[in-house]
């Protein structure tokens, strides 16, 4: 927890918005607390990702560590693995936190088949991270770090059908909200049943990512 980017994105504010917003949601909407777990925690791990691991990355590979890790030997890669090893912990430990204390705290339903929800969550977390990869690897000044980071994701949160019904929004509107992770992790995580349909996306979207990070990576070595 020596981050204080990584406490107040991954833990501290996805647990304030849980707090403030569940009360709000299963007030006006008694029936969003069917949902409630899932939403919240695509808003949580959206934010610790996109807004929390760029600025870390940034630090690398922008800083004098680089030159450190390059004077000893040690391949640039490793600066990446290790931060999103560290924010996938901590985005997993968040969601734990999210998915014991809705139930308690909102009377918010267990998703009936919690192995397919944990396998839904490994996955979008991974897929998001990826995203956030692309975002520090690629932007080298930390204010426009996170001035990308909000672009990618505000409409990320207001695409992906956790604030309302994504029927309601425009055709444009739907259309792009599935260019990002979010509202195919929902849409995974609210599922009960393996829909392929839903993981594919997310899968294209990953290996996408994946490539264009190995991309940017070679081109900082330089």
């Amino acid at each position: 927890m020596r981050s204080k980017t990584l406490l107040i994105t991954c833990y501290i504010v996805p647990l304030l918005f849980f707090a403030i917003m569940g009360g709000i949601f299963t007030s006006v909407m008694p029936e969003a607390r069917y949902t409630l777990i899932q939403s919240m925690t695509v808003f949580g791990v959206t934010m610790g990702a996109l807004i929390g691991l760029p600025p870390s990355l940034v630090e690398i590979y922008s800083s004098d560590i680089k030159k450190i890790y390059k004077a000893n030997g040690v391949p640039l890669s490793l600066g990446l693995a290790l931060t999103n090893i560290s924010a996938y912990i901590h985005l997993f430990l968040m969601s734990m936190i999210l998915y014991i204390a809705a139930p308690l705290v909102f009377n918010a339903e267990i998703p009936k088949n919690p192995g397919m929800y944990f396998i839904s969550l490994a996955v979008f977390i991974a897929v998001s991270l990826c995203i956030a990869s692309i975002i520090g690897l690629a932007v080298k000044d930390q204010a426009k770090t996170s001035m990308f980071s909000i672009i990618v994701f505000l409409p990320s949160i207001m695409l992906s059908g956790i604030l309302f019904p994504i029927e309601l929004l425009p055709k444009a509107f739907k259309t792009t909200g599935k260019l990002f992770p979010a509202a195919w992790g929902y849409k995974l995580m609210t599922g009960n049943v393996f829909k392929f349909g839903s993981l594919l996306p997310l899968l294209l979207i990953f290996i996408l990512a994946v490539v264009t990070c190995n991309i940017l990576l070679r081109r900082v070595d330089k």
